[in-house]
């Protein structure tokens, strides 16, 4: 009976360690470009869940207050896509240069992800930039 016992848990051990989520990004940089300000500053990052077990991102954190990031309610089952949505605030004008960090139980636990771009003053095109 022990020895039963023993090959089950060793068993299922072995199981969880084989079963991993796994989290691809279209892109790990989105370019907003040169954007007017006030302009909407709410972009997308998809991803899929490429590994075989349910992935959870637990926290998304930015590298200021200036972005606010939005995780996926709920666990992404394998195959299954999902998105993390980030808001910049274009009231700033100049460049944007931000990283969003994402934690999760996948096969790379931590994932930093870019935005860039640049916010130009009222009435100014993309022509009239200086600098």
């Amino acid at each position: 009976m022990k020895k039963l016992v023993l090959i089950a848990c060793i068993s299922l051990i072995s199981f969880a360690a084989a079963a991993q989520a796994k989290i691809s990004f279209k892109t790990d940089t989105v370019d907003y470009g040169n954007i007017a300000k006030g302009s909407d500053g709410v972009r997308v990052f998809e991803f899929t869940n490429t590994g075989n077990a349910p992935l959870i991102i637990t926290d998304v954190k930015s590298s200021c207050g200036c972005t606010v990031p939005k995780k996926p309610d709920g666990p992404v089952a394998p195959g299954a896509s999902s998105s993390i949505e980030v808001k910049y605030d274009t009231n700033r004008v100049g460049p944007i240069r931000k990283t969003i960090t994402v934690y999760s139980n996948a096969d790379e636990p931590i994932k930093a992800l870019k935005i860039k771009g640049e916010v130009l003053e009222e009435g100014k095109s993309v022509l009239e930039k200086t600098g």
